[in-house]
């Protein structure tokens, strides 16, 4: 298990992809659309880990709209990579742990993904990702 990527939320891809990359001076990896997430996403590496940008589709915002329309833009999430998601999410349902979800679902780079609920982590919203068989 190591860290994948911190997730922000923001309201103008354009704007903080300036920021990140030319302000730091931090490679872009590009833009993929997660259409079952309601957000256009880039990846910025930071050494190992990346940053994630968020920005909500204009048709539908979900949840990641939801949170800018609550609290503004900043940080959303952290992801953990995985090596058996399957295994972890039922070691933590048999444990109690409150969990988004409870089979993973498909996120950004063909990665599988679930999340873990802020209420059982101490207020952080934890994303869990397995990569893609490729990766």
């Amino acid at each position: 298990m190591r860290l994948d990527h911190i997730g922000i939320a923001v309201e103008n891809l354009e704007t903080a992809e300036s920021f990140w990359s030319a302000g730091l001076g931090l490679p872009l990896e590009g833009r993929e659309e997660v259409a079952e997430q309601g957000v256009t996403v880039s990846f910025l590496p930071v050494g190992e880990p990346r940053i994630e940008l968020l920005e909500p589709l204009a048709t539908n915002p979900g949840p990641v709209g939801r949170f800018l329309e609550q609290r503004g833009p900043g940080i959303h999430h952290i992801c953990l990579r995985v090596n058996d998601l399957d295994s972890l999410l039922a070691q933590l349902d048999n444990a109690g742990i409150q969990l988004i979800d409870k089979s993973p679902r498909q996120g950004a780079h063909g990665m599988r993904i679930a999340f873990v609920h802020p209420k059982a982590t101490g207020g952080v919203l934890l994303e869990l990702a397995e990569p893609a068989p490729s990766e």
